[in-house]
């Protein structure tokens, strides 16, 4: 896969599109041991490697066209369920991720307790159970809402506040050995900014590779669900 020079290292370009992007905007695939094709989503698969965009709309096109064996000039075998594979994974480095921000103390879970982190303006970030009840995700919104309300009458700018719902109920408990999590936020880290970026990514892999720079991230952030959703 021809590589170019950009700012940041080397650019590759897209196998659907031949688009040029940086390595964060793309997804990039080797040849297992095996002969089957493995998405290598932290880039540190040994071999040759074949990129296509950050968009589930990409790889489902490279496995129609059969770009992924043209471009490996190999044999290689293309899972059927590589689109929905690549999200499933993703997922599950975005639950790990969580998993560490709770290690580290960075996660506040349970409504009343989210609520009073977002009021402290200390909140970077609200995660919402996607299964959980309409009424607790108004909830949430209004609170972010009076948060804002709150900086503008203090002469402040309203923060833009992430709401973050990948994560099923489930999801939560698991990720943070809890039982019955609906509600949870996410205190400024290292580990916090880690969820937040594979959040962003899963977000945009499952919205084409058109999700909004941070700068014009949306006060209430929602998802598509996951190809398991109901």
């Amino acid at each position: 896969m021809k590589a170019a020079a950009g700012k940041n290292g080397s650019e590759r370009s897209c196998v659907v599109t031949r688009a040029v992007k940086a390595p964060d905007d793309l997804i990039r695939f080797v040849a297992g041991p095996d002969g089957v094709l493995v998405p290598d989503l932290r880039r540190k698969l040994p071999g040759r490697g074949v990129w296509a965009s950050l968009s589930r709309k990409a790889v489902a096109e490279a496995i129609r066209r059969k770009a992924f064996e043209r471009s490996l000039k190999t044999k290689v075998a293309v899972p059927p369920d590589l689109p929905e594979l690549i999200d499933a994974l993703m997922l599950r480095d975005a639950q790990q991720a969580l998993a560490m921000a709770n290690k580290a103390g960075l996660v506040t879970a349970g409504f009343a307790k989210v609520e009073a982190l977002i009021g402290s303006g200390r909140c970077l970030a609200v995660i919402a159970a996607s299964d959980g009840a309409e009424d607790g995700k108004r909830k949430i919104g209004q609170a972010v809402r009076r948060a804002g309300a709150a900086r503008e009458s203090e002469g402040l700018k309203a923060r833009a506040l992430p709401v973050v719902a990948i994560f099923t109920a489930a999801d939560l408990e698991l990720a943070l050995g809890r039982a019955h999590v609906i509600h949870a936020a996410l205190a400024p880290g290292p580990a916090a900014e880690g969820v937040l970026s594979r959040w962003r990514r899963l977000v945009r892999y499952r919205t084409d590779d058109t999700a909004a720079s941070d700068q014009n991230e949306p006060e209430v952030t929602t998802e598509p669900a996951g190809p398991n959703a109901e």
